[in-house]
Parts: C-alpha cells; structure tokens; sequence
C-alpha cells in the first residue's frame, strides 16, 4: 500500500456522515472562521469547548474515571469493564490546536479506545496556548510517558495516542524518547495528525474549500501565531521534518476530504523511507478526527475495531504488519 493508493475502509460515507458534514460545514465552519483570528477568538472558542463539557465528558455508567495530579504531571485514567488489571495501557494526547481541548473533553474518544483495546488509558492535561509552547507540550508529555514507566509499566507495555495537536505531540514525543534513549513505546496511534505548521504544509494551500469545518485561513493563523520568532522547520514544532528512524510502528488515519489529509501523507512517507512499520488508512470524506463523533457515525465506531486490529498485529508476533 502506497500514499498514493491508500486504503479506504469504508468507500461510501454513510448518511450520518454527510449530515455531521452539512451540519459543519453549516456552523462550525462559520464560527471558527470568524473568532480564529486573534488570541481572544480563540480564548473565546476555547470557553465555548468547556461549556459543552456536560454533553463531552459523558461516559457509561460502567466506565471508570479517576483525576490525577502528581507533581507536573495531570489528567485521568478512564478505564472501561474488561481494562480493569491489564498490565498494558493507552497514553493519550488530546488535539485541540494546543489552545483547547483537555483529558475529560475526550472522553468520547478515550472511552472508547480503553474499551475497544481492553487497557486503561491515562489522557493528560497539558499546558495550553497562548501562555505555553512547544518545549512546554512536549515536556508535559515526556514527564507523563515517565510517570507511566515509574509505575511499573514497560515502554513495551505502552501504546501512544493522539488526535490533530495531540498527534503532532505524539510524533515529537517518539523522536524525543528516541533521541534521549528512553524506552520507546510499543506503537503509537495518530488520528488526523497535525504535522506541519511551516509553509511547506499543503494544509494551507490546498483545497480551501474541501474540509467541511476547518477553514484553511484559521489553520494558517494558528501556525503563524504558534511559530511567531522561531523555525517552523524545527522537528519540534513540525515533527514531518524530524528524523523518523527508529521509531516504532505508526498507525495514522485521516479523513479523505479533511484539511490535514496531504501532511498526513507526506508524514507517511518519510515515516516509511525512514524503515518505520506503517498503516495508513484514508477514511473516505469523513471530517477531522471523526472517532471523536462515533456516537453518531458508524464510521467512528469502526474505526476502534482498526485500531485495534493494528495493535493485535503488533503484538501477536505470528501477525505480519506491512510497512
């Protein structure tokens, strides 16, 4: 499989999907594009996510959450029936432009993934924009991953995630673990990545009108905000333009229609010419991170069952994986 011939799981969107779209494309689309153009709009649409928390932080009553601060290191373990004393587990890092979004916000996604891989996952709160930037994030990561290392697990226990941001979070985090020779994780699983915030990103060039909510000149201003007096080719502010050698196999899934669908490919493809195991799924004209609808969208829903499947082949060694 190529990025030029990606895999499609499920060729036709379903009906929900293009309601979610209209309905986007119809309301967030328009909001985004009208506060994502100072820090104040995006304070603004930052407050508008928390108060939606009563709606997004709902989880079964069979899911268990538990709050957690130790020193620098905060979030909550959300751990599903069967992920109760399951010597492995999730490190999540939410998305959210890394100037919102939080640990309880994704819920929805992080339910989910504990009980589709049957292990606790431990989403962190890191520190946000506009106070905090790309050392702080990644620090914030870094201080979690060990904190999961100091409780016992084995770096071959662990398995990062993350969506858009949080993405590009676990990206840096692998090529940071790697180059300060910490035990790397098991795999790492990237939702709709956040790779390139320079001008090379194609995300800001191409298709203006494809995404059915993130408008491409919203995009843009946050990556000029974000890259404000340093290098947007610097790994660690667009981890696309780190060294991926040695890093552990990659699961990337991306929307078919979505702004952040040809950085995700050309992620691929250095990932790959650097020898890293990829699965790259294109899922066809499904929005930005759409696990996190999967109450809504069938296509959601199975996409747990993939990565799953991913996992059962990274760790089941009569399983192949192609890169």
């Amino acid at each position: 499989m190529t990025t030029s011939d990606p895999h499609h799981p499920y060729p036709h969107a379903s009906k929900q999907a293009h309601a979610v779209g209209w309905l986007m494309s119809a309301t967030v689309r328009p909001i985004a594009s009208t506060l994502v153009r100072s820090p104040e709009g995006l304070i603004a649409l930052r407050n508008g996510f928390r108060a939606l928390s009563v709606v997004l932080e709902r989880t079964p009553k069979t899911v268990r959450v538990t709050k957690m601060q130790k020193d620098d290191v905060r979030g909550e373990w959300v751990v599903a029936p069967k992920a109760h004393n399951v010597p492995r587990v999730v490190l999540y890092l939410h998305g959210g432009g890394y100037f919102f979004g939080s640990g309880s916000l994704h819920r929805q996604i992080t339910w989910r993934l504990s009980q589709a891989l049957s292990r606790p996952v431990f989403a962190i709160d890191y520190r946000l924009a506009p106070r905090h930037s790309f050392e702080d994030w990644r620090d914030d990561a870094v201080a979690s991953y060990k904190y999961l290392l100091s409780q016992g697990y084995k770096g071959s226990d662990i398995t990062v995630a993350g969506d858009s941001a949080g993405g590009h979070l676990t990206l840096v985090l692998l090529q940071t673990l790697r180059d300060r020779g910490i035990s790397l994780p098991r795999a790492a699983i990237c939702i709709s990545p956040w790779t390139d915030l320079s001008a090379d990103s194609l995300a800001l060039t191409a298709h203006p009108r494809r995404d059915p909510y993130i408008p491409n000149a919203a995009l843009g201003y946050i990556c000029r905000f974000l890259t404000r007096n340093r290098s947007p080719f610097d790994a660690l502010v667009s981890p696309v333009h780190g060294n991926f050698r040695g890093l552990p196999p990659l699961y990337i899934m991306v929307g078919s229609t979505e702004i952040l669908r040809d950085d995700a490919r050309r992620t691929v493809e250095h990932a790959r010419a650097a020898g890293v195991k990829v699965v790259y799924e294109e899922w066809h004209r499904m929005p930005h991170v759409f696990p996190f609808m999967a109450a809504v969208l069938p296509e959601g829903r199975l996409a747990f069952r993939h990565m799953r499947e991913f996992l059962a082949r990274i760790e089941t060694p009569a399983l192949s994986l192609v890169a």
